[in-house]
């Protein structure tokens, strides 16, 4: 069993940054694939990135957002930069023991372990 707490998020100025953390337990974090997921008002969960071997990311976030993750430490960063309003969301990090698949690993089926979510709210 893995749990997840995210921290970090707040009210930010378009064009300003921030940096969410998921904080997990367990003593296997290292095998994880860990990902970012965003929902905002009235619209479905939605895909932002994910770390395993390496990352990748929706197009939406390309080249502001970033994912690290420091094992020792069982976590895992979302840093995002130049932020939109359109990224005003709850952002929820989630974790499976296995890597997903090229294909699948945007899915939100394919994670076991969600955290309960940390809102964001950028400002034009």
């Amino acid at each position: 069993q893995v749990q997840l707490v995210e921290s970090g998020g707040g009210l930010v100025q378009a064009g300003g940054s921030l940096r969410l953390s998921c904080a997990a337990s367990g003593r296997t974090f290292s095998m994880y694939t860990m990902a970012w997921f965003r929902q905002a008002p009235g619209k479905e969960r939605e895909f932002v990135g994910v770390i395993r071997w390496t990352d990748y990311y929706a197009d939406s976030v390309k080249g502001r957002f970033t994912i690290s993750r420091e094992n020792a430490k069982n976590t895992v960063y979302l840093q995002m930069n130049s932020l939109k309003p359109e990224d005003t969301a709850v952002y929820y990090c989630a974790a499976s023991p296995y890597w997903p698949g090229s294909y699948a690993y945007n899915h939100r089926e394919q994670y076991n372990y969600w955290g309960q979510g940390t809102q964001v709210t950028v400002s034009s």
